[in-house]
């Protein structure tokens, strides 16, 4: 069975036909859901799937109570040694999503750090994500270090510095291209 690994902004609360038509695929192939525990996109995809009855749910928490879990679902607890609240706390359970599933989808705002950070998460592990880009209406599937790169040109100078700032964002990115040169 296959792990999709849902996760998007927090800024974004209304899931357009094209995200529901995605995840109503997902639930028709009986695929296992793994989504987080916060406002925002994590929210609205536990509220979309609950009203599918969908029951191959798993919400991920860092710590141990999630923030929220809309359907009762099973939950997977992260702990981790971090301050609570902070945003190394609430990566802990991204990059364990990340680790657990084997696809990834990312719905995004075009500014969130945090959605860049696990489609990054994602790309380290050679799985695949597919980045739903709101503003533009249209999906992007990044499978390499090329897509990656097309996915931040969509980010508006301020929000690629914010990533810059948060992320190291061209560290990250030297340091996908020095490990595929070295495999030549």
């Amino acid at each position: 069975m296959h792990t999709v690994f849902i996760s998007g902004s927090m800024r974004i609360k209304n899931l357009d036909h094209n995200i529901l038509s995605r995840i109503n695929n997902i639930v028709d192939s009986e695929y296992q859901v793994i989504v987080g525990d916060a406002d925002g996109v994590d929210s609205s995809i536990q509220e979309y799937l609950k009203e599918k009855h969908s029951e191959k749910v798993v919400v991920y928490c860092s710590g141990e109570k999630p923030r929220n879990n809309i359907g009762h679902w099973l939950i997977e607890k992260i702990q981790t040694n971090t301050r609570p609240g902070t945003r190394a706390f609430f990566t802990a359970k991204d990059v364990q999503m990340a680790e657990d599933c084997d696809y990834g989808f990312m719905v995004w705002d075009a500014k969130s750090t945090g959605t860049l950070s696990n489609t990054i998460e994602l790309l380290k592990r050679k799985k695949i994500s597919l980045i739903y880009i709101n503003k533009e209406k249209k999906f992007l599937k990044v499978k390499e270090i090329s897509d990656l790169e097309k996915m931040i040109s969509y980010m508006s100078d301020f929000a690629k510095n914010k990533a810059e700032a948060k992320l190291s964002l061209k560290n990250k990115i030297d340091s996908f291209k020095n490990e595929q040169v070295s495999l030549f």
